[in-house]
Parts: structure tokens; sequence; C-alpha cells
């Protein structure tokens, strides 16, 4: 590899992509079918490659600390950069040296990490961390259950309420009083029951499976789930599961009982591995890799069926093809279907055929497609139809496939393609192509062979039936526009733009429906995606209500910016919102969480968690911004994780529950 402070300043690139999405996360900067020079980290002028005991003595000269010297060598353009959309210095301080050091060597930043020595990579690790590690508070002894309450019960008479991420097979994310314990009226004036702070934590992507009175809830960033009861005034554990696999935890719980009366919990971790636990004990009953390539990952909540579980898989190759060591692009998204059982594999449908050479790049090495296709989100699951409805992301090098950016439905049984919509054909991108293109970007994608960038369907498709006994599936996009298809064609029903989309949305996490009525949060963060939509001066960011009917709009929530405040994003809404009774929870960046009518939009309540808390569990905790799949509810509970550290947002290491005040 070719050792340079060019080669460090272009790992921007590769922190620039987004794939919502998800998880799917990362964001890369649109930019119009003509690459057009953007601002871009400065770097130092090079004008031969330096050895590598030069680097060695530049970042040991910045400071009488190694570590801070290679942070400010190798990293600081990017994360001290809030343009590049990477995790702030901030955020990074918050997070583990378990997790730092699996994004230096196996994660997002391999490529970036093997530029530094073990030594560098320790010293990096122990500067950003002050050597915290994940056991540096052992807050969950105090909290173990005693007595009755030890013993996980799955008996009662209250049913699973959240089985994924969408609470249910369809994905709609709703929820009625009954299941949450919560009405509308109680929801329009509540308070913080408790709260729980993770040490080490400082991205809370993930929500739990509910199950009765039980929580199984996965703090992602130190590779642990938790089961917790919540049947008590204040919650307790009853067990912990720990990951063995070397990266963090990534996708929501899900549950499920098998066909035998197993009651199963699945997660997928980052490197591409499935854990299937006992959801009685949190023993595991089989671990899994499956990922098939060098850069696949897992992002969307698997979904347990009595006879299969399936699995979602995506790919981050779009990022490391910032560096030109990396022969672009062969990675691509595909499904499985595998034995709840064991694991064992009885299907698989790849996104495209496998990746083949197309051209000369420039230096004698040959540009490798298709590629990408990831799926990033949970599969939406018809067993009656006996179909699986999901969304994939945008091709990494030409040509573009046809099951880029589409939505597509699988046989449940057989994996066979039933049917493909490509919303956005050629739309190729991968972080070759910038913050900046360079000639020596080897793997960046011409002009003439792509249109837009990066605009995935990271959300996951929600199959919702109308009042008129219709089903549609309703899709939401990172261009801006909400999608409505029939299930059994895929033929398109109707679209609605909502604003200018961008490299972290329009629809970034996903969408709510309930009752005719698809509820979409808007992004726009960011340089907005030319030619997509026309403008509208009063559609911005916010959290709007559609017709599932038709899609035109029934009302929308766009909070104002407060006075005095520079940099704001109370109005930018990216995780996925839900429907609790005849309310909409939704969240912003900035870290509001909002209760709104869900018939007429009316702000009912409103709350800030990004502060500081003297949480329940003795840890000192704060949160952040709110993003991902963190609202879901139980036991009379509004349960909302707070803090997301990445892209330029607040981190945090937040779970908190919410109750009507008395």
């Amino acid at each position: 590899m070719r050792h340079s402070l060019l080669a460090a300043a272009l790992g921007c690139a590769s922190m620039l992509v987004l794939a919502s999405c998800q998880t799917q996360e990362a964001a890369a900067p649109a930019q119009t079918p003509a690459p057009v020079a953007q601002a871009a980290p400065a770097a130092p002028p090079v004008t031969a490659t330096p050895p590598v005991s030069a680097v060695d003595r530049i970042a040991a000269s910045v400071s009488t600390n190694p570590g801070e010297g290679v942070y400010k060598t190798f990293c600081a353009a990017c994360h001290d950069n809030p343009d590049t959309k990477s995790p702030t210095r901030e955020n990074l301080a918050g997070m583990n040296a378990e997790f730092l050091g699996f994004a230096l060597t196996e994660g997002k930043m391999k490529v970036q990490g093997s530029a530094l020595s073990a030594e560098q990579r320790t010293q990096l690790i122990a500067y950003l961390t002050e050597g915290k590690t994940t056991s540096t508070v052992d807050w969950a002894a105090a909290m173990m259950c005693a007595g009755a309450r030890a013993a996980v019960d799955l008996e009662g008479p209250t049913a699973a309420t959240s089985v994924g991420f969408g609470y249910t097979h369809d994905n709609r994310r709703k929820l009625t009083a009954q299941q949450s314990g919560l009405t509308t009226a109680k929801m329009s004036d509540m308070e913080l029951a408790w709260s729980i702070a993770i040490p080490g934590g400082s991205i809370m992507r993930s929500q739990g499976a509910i199950v009765g009175k039980n929580l199984f809830w996965p703090a992602t960033d130190i590779g642990k789930v938790y089961a917790f009861d919540l049947g008590g005034d204040k919650p307790c554990i009853q067990w912990i599961y720990s990951s063995a696999a070397p990266g963090p935890l990534r996708t929501s719980t899900a549950y499920g009982v098998l066909a035998d009366g197993t009651p199963q919990l699945v997660i997928a971790g980052q490197d591409g591995t499935v854990h299937a636990l006992d959801a009685r004990t949190g023993k595991a009953m089989w671990t899994k890799k499956v990922a098939s390539y060098s850069y696949s990952m897992t992002t969307g909540t698997p979904v347990i069926l009595k006879d299969r579980v399936i699995v979602p898989v995506a790919q981050f190759e779009i990022m490391v093809a910032a560096e030109n060591k990396e022969k672009c692009c062969t990675n691509h998204g595909y499904m499985l279907s595998l034995d709840p059982k064991t694991g064992a594999q009885q299907w698989r449908y790849d996104t495209m055929p496998d990746a083949t050479p197309v051209r000369d790049r420039g230096d004698g090495q040959m540009l490798l497609g298709p590629s990408g296709a990831p799926i990033w989100n949970s599969p939406s699951v018809d067993e009656k139809r006996g179909l699986i409805f999901f969304g994939t992301g945008e091709s990494n090098s030409p040509p573009a496939h046809k099951n880029t950016n589409a939505v597509m439905a699988l046989d449940l049984r057989t994996g066979k393609e039933k049917w493909s919509f490509h919303a956005t054909p050629n739309d190729i991108f991968n972080a070759g192509c910038g913050p900046a293109p360079k000639v020596e970007q080897l793997n960046c994608v011409r002009p003439a062979e792509t249109v837009y960038r990066d605009v995935d369907f990271g959300a996951s498709m929600i199959l919702g039936k109308g009042s008129d006994g219709k089903d549609l599936i309703y899709a939401g996009q990172k261009s801006g526009s909400v999608w409505a298809f029939n299930p059994d064609t895929g033929k398109v029903v109707w679209r609605t733009p909502l604003g200018t989309g961008g490299p972290l949305g329009g629809v970034h996490w996903g969408l709510a429906f309930d009752n005719d009525t698809v509820y979409a949060p808007i992004t726009n963060v960011g340089q907005p995606i030319p030619g997509e939509w026309e403008g509208d001066a009063n559609i911005k960011p916010g959290l709007y209500a559609l017709d599932g009917k038709t899609g035109k709009i029934k009302w929308q929530f766009n909070p104002e910016k407060p006075e005095g405040v520079a940099r704001w994003r109370g109005n930018v809404f990216s995780a996925a919102p839900a429907v609790i009774d005849g309310a909409v929870v939704s969240a912003a960046l900035d870290g509001m969480l909002y209760v709104n009518d869900a018939k007429t939009g009316k702000a009912l309540w409103s709350y800030q968690t990004n502060k500081e808390y003297e949480a329940l569990n003795g840890v000192k905790g704060k949160g952040g911004a709110i993003d991902s799949n963190s609202i879901t509810a139980a036991n009379g509970l509004l349960l909302v994780n707070s803090g997301y550290g990445m892209f330029g947002q607040q981190g945090g290491n937040m779970l908190l529950a919410f109750k009507p005040k008395s």
C-alpha cells in the first residue's frame, strides 16, 4: 500500500457512504450526474511517497502522546471535519476499545487501519478511549433479578407484541393500547420512569423484542443481549448473552416460536455472524457466519418463522473502493433462509450474478462488475401469499444491475425471484468518486455511466391492508420518494416525492402504517440529489402522514428552528416512527422525542433526550441523537434509545423509559 498523507486523507471517502439504512449506515455525498468538485478536508501536498519511517516520524512529532500523533496525522482530516459526516472525536471517545479495534482490523475502517502498524493502532485506540474497555463498570450484577422475577415467563396471557424491527412480520410498526399498555391520552403527558446507561456505548441503534413483560434488548456496541423483566417498578436482568464473535452486534432482536414450541431469539452481528438463542435462558442454540464476501455484513433484522429464519445480507465494499489497491467491485447482497434449529442453509438468493471484468480502470487493472444491491433492511413476510418483500441499495460498479435501488419479492419457500421494480436505473457510486474526485482514484465511476448517487431503499418495506381490504407494499427511498406497489405484481400504484433527498435520506430508516395512513420521516440532510424533485417551499424535513390509497399528504409536522440556535437538527427525522394506539411517536437528530395525534398531526408531547442522566444502574450517561430503529413500547412504558454517534451526530448511551404522569 502507498503510505502517504494523501492516502490517509482519502480515507474520508470511505466514511461518506450511508447504507441506510438500517445500517444501513453510511452516506455518500450526493453529486450531479457529472462529477463536481466539492469541498474536502485539506491534505498536505505530497510530491513523493514517503517511506513508512517518515510517516512514523510525522505522527510522533505532532504530540508527545503517540496516539494523539497518529490521530492528528491519519484521522483528524475526517473526524474533526463535520462536513464529512464522520463520527466526531467526541463520538469516538464514547466508543469502547473492542469496537474501535474491530473497525480498524475487520470492519468498515480496515482499509484505513491497514495503513497503520499494530503498535500505531494500539496507540490510537488507547488515546481515543483513554484505556476504557467494555468491562470497566460491572453494572449488571446489581440489577440481576431475584426470586420469581429471575425466570423468563413466556406463557402469560400477553402474546409477543414485538417480534422484530417492524413489531410484526408485515413491518407496520403499529402497537395497540392493549399491546403497549399506553393510550393516546396517557401519552399526552409523560415523564421519565427510569434510564439505563451502557458504558462503552455510543451508537444506540437497535430495539428489543418484547414478549409479555420481557424485553430482550441488544446493547450492540458491546456485543450483549439483556433479558429485562419489566413487570416491577424498576426493571431487573434475567440473563445476559455475550457474543464470542469478534465484531459488535448490529441488528435488532428478532423473536419467534419454532414448530416444536422452542421460543427463539435471533440477532446478527456486524461481522456477518448470526446468533440464535433460547429466549428462556439466553443460551446459544447456534451461531453461523453468513458473510460470503470480504465486505459482507448484516444490518437488517432477521425474521423468525416456525420452520426458517430469513436473514438479509448487505456489504460495505462501496466504502473501501476509495483505495486504489482494492479491486472494485465484487461484493453484492443476498438473502438467506436458514434452518432455525441448526442454522443450516435452506436456500440462498443473490441480488445479481458474480462480478466479471468490465474494462481497464486506467492502470492495467480491471474494473469488475456488476456489484452492489446490498439488502440493508428487514424483510416483510406475507405467509399467506408465500412472499418476502425487501429493498436494495445502489450499484458500486458498472453495469448497473436491474436489482439495484429496487423493491423486490421472493418466494418464501424457494427463494426464487417473483418480481423486481428498478426504481432508479444507473445509480452507480463508490467512495472512489468522493469527496473530491481525483485522477488517482481509479475506482471512480465515469460520469456517463451514472445518473444519481446512493438513493437506496434502505428502509424496510411495509405490507399494509387498507379499509377496502386491499394490500399494498409501501416503500420509502433515500431520494425522498414514498412508493406504493401491488404486492402480487410489483406494479406502481402511486409515488409521492417529499423533498430533495440527500446523502442521509429522504426516508432513511423506515415508515409506519395504520388506518389507511403511511407515516414518513424525511431528513433531507446534506447536498440534495438533483433531478428527483421539482421543489415545493411547503415541503421541509419532518414527519408526513400520507393517504395510503392515493399518496396525498394528509398532514405534516415540521418543527421550527428555535431562536439563537446556530446548528439545529430538530426538524430532521431519520429514525423509524411508531404508531401506538392513536398517536405517532417520532424523533429528531437533535434528540427531541415527539408524540403527535395520528389523525390530525397535532403535537401532544415532546421531550429533549439529549442531556446527562444519573441512570438507574448507577452509571452516569448521556443521551444524544435519536436515529435508526430506536422506538418501541411495552407494559405501559415508551422505550427509546438515545445516542447515535455517526455522521456528525451526537453520540450517547441511554435506554430511556417513559410513563404517563400519575
